[in-house]
């Protein structure tokens, strides 16, 4: 056995460099089959994040090496639609029908064609569409920005195939998703919500006839509320319409049949998800009597089938805790998979044989595993004596060990959303910190999904205060009473995240003393300038995390960062896109401001052309360095690599 060098926490040489996590890494997204071929979507960051549909290649071979561009540079298939996206393809017939982000047209292409223009130049954007082959139109949420000063206007429409010529099916309602025709095309089910509603807070599931000039009549509304979410409206192959809903506090499945709600699956767990983007799926039928369905309970998902008739569950072992975008046809199963020693991947299973085949990984990249931090499930008393969830990821580097009595730094890592949540996955981003001496702990705060309606509205009211108190407490009981194993340095815990995440960051560093140093990448420092300057999707989200806005303006006032800058005694990095329409650079820009004031060691990197999210290679590997470098200029540990350094002013 090879003896382990002596090393610092902070200070191993990895394998796990930011070029080898951007080197020929794509983040898969959308899953579709048509008939026997799976197309899936895939963002390169090499491309500058251009988001490209996949294929097999038409000899069927696979897996990763065997596979074929539909669409061709420089088209990016990438709708604006709820500024997220999501639902950016359709495939019917062979032939698909894509969003694209330069100009945020409808294209369609066939077999070895080029793309064409299906509508006009316009400010209209589309997503989450089927083909209703029996008008010879596309059907799907259109989100209209014609007129300025006003809200964009969100409707269900009609484009007919032929003409470009779109009528309007649904309107009156702020959102809209998920448009699914029934097998005989004579009925359209959709989903729909009002401000200050998000999806998973509540929404409404609507049921409408057809009619023959293909307007919508009889319009009826089956299930949902202002306070009951449904997700994913699918119709079976005998004409029941099936939905995931939540009156019980739990996402399960439920159908319409014979005019008649009932619930097909009832447990503790989750068969839905936050609808943070189009197109989402959590379960497929696989036949007339059988369903395969994904769900998660205390953050870990799995795999099953469900008998229809009978709504009996039976769990398929697998090796795969993360599971999403479940679709199926012709008896095959492809879904997006991810494991604690697995990236994420598009995998084939076959119900008949219970054989998994991977299709295409993120990553081509093969990783000894003595580098390999496994998540570890860590449970931790909270405020007001309850309990809250997190990943745990140890130090791990097969080749070095920490000096006697050294405790490692940790790093405390906040999803996004809030609504979001955090999965026991092989993440190499994660893996970056643990393969160099650094824990992370990867928090799944009060406001979390995957774990019922209840802990999700843990957060109601209360944005800036719980997220704030569990990561504080995962921290400190890290620190202070985790398992011997797993002790970490109090003295040098940092904290990170992006977006909402960024917004807890901040929160943490200024309402309490716990974090030494943090991160915020695209993080929001006032609430208000928020509330005044985001887009339509999120306008209202604050009122229910914090408060009805301008009514209570005192409390986003006492909840937001930057009124509370003589509070700060931490240093922060910044990073920021400097085309965010999500959370603006101004809300960044005023931060490292008043950290400049104070003198306290602040850096501020941006990012050309990024918006909310880094999609590019480049800047991918700047943040991940860059932050990095940071840490060890805070915390006084060497680097084992040189990377390239970030300006830092007021460092002592």
């Amino acid at each position: 056995m090879t003896e382990k060098s002596i090393a610092s926490y902070g200070s191993w040489r990895s394998p796990i460099t930011s070029d080898l996590i951007v080197a020929g890494t794509v983040r898969l997204g959308q899953v579709e089959i048509d008939g026997e071929t799976v197309f899936w979507s895939e963002g390169r960051p090499a491309e500058k994040g251009r988001n490209v549909i996949v294929r097999p290649s038409p000899d069927g071979s696979i897996p990763d090496s065997s596979t074929m561009d539909v669409i061709p540079s420089p088209f990016n298939a990438r709708t604006l639609v709820n500024e997220y996206g999501g639902g950016s393809f359709a495939v019917s017939n062979g032939e698909v029908f894509f969003s694209n982000f330069a100009d945020q047209r409808l294209y369609r292409i066939a077999p070895n064609a080029e793309p064409q223009a299906v509508t006009a130049e316009s400010k209209f954007r589309y997503a989450d569409g089927i083909v209703d082959w029996l008008r010879n139109r596309f059907v799907c949420v259109r989100e209209d920005h014609s007129v300025a000063g006003r809200e964009a206007a969100t409707t269900l429409v009609a484009i007919d195939l032929a003409s470009g010529e779109q009528t309007v099916l649904a309107e009156g309602n702020d959102f809209y998703s998920s448009p699914r025709l029934n097998p005989d095309g004579n009925q359209l089910a959709w989903l729909a919500w009002n401000h200050p509603n998000m999806p998973w807070d509540g929404s409404e599931l609507w049921l409408a006839d057809v009619r023959a000039d293909g307007l919508l009549v009889n319009k009826t509304l089956i299930a949902g509320g202002s306070a009951e979410s449904v997700f994913q409206p699918e119709w079976s192959p005998g004409g029941d319409l099936y939905f995931v809903s939540d009156p019980n506090g739990w996402w399960n499945l439920y159908r319409q049949r014979a005019g008649r709600v009932e619930a097909v699956c009832q447990m503790e767990a989750e068969f839905g998800m936050p609808q943070w983007v189009f197109g989402m799926s959590s379960y497929a039928f696989i036949s007339p009597t059988q369903i395969v369905c994904s769900y998660i309970q205390n953050g870990f998902s799995h795999l099953a089938l469900i008998e229809i008739e009978t709504g009996e569950l039976t769990s398929i072992e697998s090796p795969y805790t993360q599971i999403e975008g479940i679709r199926s046809a012709a008896g095959k199963v492809v879904f997006f998979a991810a494991a604690p020693t697995q990236g994420s991947a598009i995998v084939s299973f076959d119900p008949a044989t219970r054989r998994f085949e991977t299709l295409r990984r993120s990553s081509d990249l093969t990783i000894d595993a003595g580098y390999i931090s496994v998540a570890q499930a860590v449970e931790f008393p909270t405020e007001s004596g309850l309990t809250a969830h997190g990943f745990f990821y140890p130090p791990q580097n097969k080749d070095y060990a920490a000096p006697v009595n050294e405790r490692p730094p940790l790093l405390v890592m906040i999803h996004g959303g809030p609504t979001s949540a955090a999965f026991a996955t092989l993440k190499l981003g994660i893996q970056y910190w643990t393969s160099r001496g650094i824990a992370v702990l990867d928090v799944n705060y009060g406001g979390s999904t995957g774990y019922g309606r209840a802990y999700r509205e843990r957060l109601k009211g209360n944005w800036g205060v719980v997220d704030v108190d569990d990561c504080v407490n995962g921290a400190r009981f890290l620190a202070e009473q985790g398992l011997p194993e797993w002790i970490v340095d109090g003295n040098r815990l940092a904290i990170t995240g992006g977006s909402a995440g960024g917004y807890t960051v901040l929160c943490a560093l200024a309402f309490r003393d716990v974090f030494k140093a943090g991160a915020s990448h695209y993080g929001v420092s006032d609430l208000a300038a928020l509330e005044i300057d985001t887009h339509k999707f999120e306008s209202r989200y604050s009122h229910s995390l914090v408060a009805p806005y301008p009514e209570r303006a005192d409390l986003y006032s006492e909840r937001s960062p930057i009124h509370h800058t003589d509070k700060l005694n931490a240093p922060v990095i910044f990073f920021q896109g400097l085309e965010d329409k999500v959370v603006p650079p101004n809300q960044s820009e005023m931060m490292v401001e008043a950290l400049r004031q104070k003198n306290l060691p602040v850096a501020y990197v941006t990012f050309e052309g990024e918006q909310h999210g880094f999609r590019q290679a480049a800047n991918i590997k700047r943040a991940l360095d860059g932050e990095l470098y940071f840490y060890s200029r805070i915390f006084g540990f060497e680097l084992a690599d040189a990377v390239e350094p970030v300006p830092i002013e007021n460092l002592p």
